[in-house]
């Protein structure tokens, strides 16, 4: 079957439903409820329709989700001509989309969206990376991997505090005294450092992370000139 940004698009003659108030339903869903919760019978009953008509508008839960990927992605600040300051800014960028919507990551990490608002978003972090003269690719590539993965760590950590009902005070209390002990044990001297410089906030955490992955793009920059 042909990608959905490849076929025409349904054009009713009634603007009573459109494939962009399914899509907004969609995506208001999920970041409600999560995709467990999105099926085009679910959609069609906010929508106040029936599951039937919604098919006429898209062809499956499959293409709804590319749909509402592309959807979400929005513009991202003018760049700058500074790869370093822009590659930053666009993984921030990309972050706090991310969070907004804790569906998307996960779903990106399978298939890439391949819409014109995804494209527009990988045109940019391509230009962002175009100074470089390593594989502006690879450090694209790199750069959206770390997001990815931090912001899954980060989503990961907000649903076990859901899912227990402790806050990330409450727990860093009900852990103390063993983190205590492992640390005045010296056997583990390594995860002690760890644990000491670990209070840091997750937007802390990821800033101090993508500053190392930057200045290792910046380093292998240097060595290819």
């Amino acid at each position: 079957m042909s990608l959905i940004w490849d076929r025409e698009p349904y054009r009713p003659k009634s603007q009573a439903l459109s494939v962009e108030r399914i899509v907004d339903a969609s995506v208001a869903l999920a970041d409600a409820e999560g995709l467990d919760a999105l099926s085009m019978r679910r959609v069609a009953a906010e929508l106040s329709t029936g599951t039937t008509t919604l098919y006429r508008y898209v062809d499956s839960r499959d293409d709804l989700l590319d749909l509402m990927a592309d959807a979400v992605q929005d513009d991202h600040a003018p760049l700058t001509g500074d790869w370093l300051a822009d590659l930053e800014a666009y993984a921030h960028h990309e972050r706090e989309l991310w969070l907004r919507h804790p569906w998307l990551a996960p779903l990106l990490a399978t298939r890439p969206s391949l819409g014109p608002n995804w494209l527009r978003g990988l045109e940019h972090a391509l230009g962002a990376a175009a100074p470089l003269t390593s594989d502006a690719g690879s450090a694209v590539g790199l750069i959206r991997d770390y997001v990815r993965g931090a912001v899954m760590r980060e989503l990961a950590e907000k649903e076990t505090r859901r899912r227990t009902g402790q806050t990330e005070d409450q727990w860093r209390a009900a852990v103390a005294p063993y983190m205590r002990k492992i640390i005045e044990s010296g056997a583990y001297p390594q995860v002690s450092r760890m644990i000491m410089a670990a209070d840091l906030s997750p937007a802390e955490q990821f800033s101090h992370g993508l500053r190392r992955i930057l200045t290792g793009i910046a380093d292998s920059q240097q060595t290819a000139t």
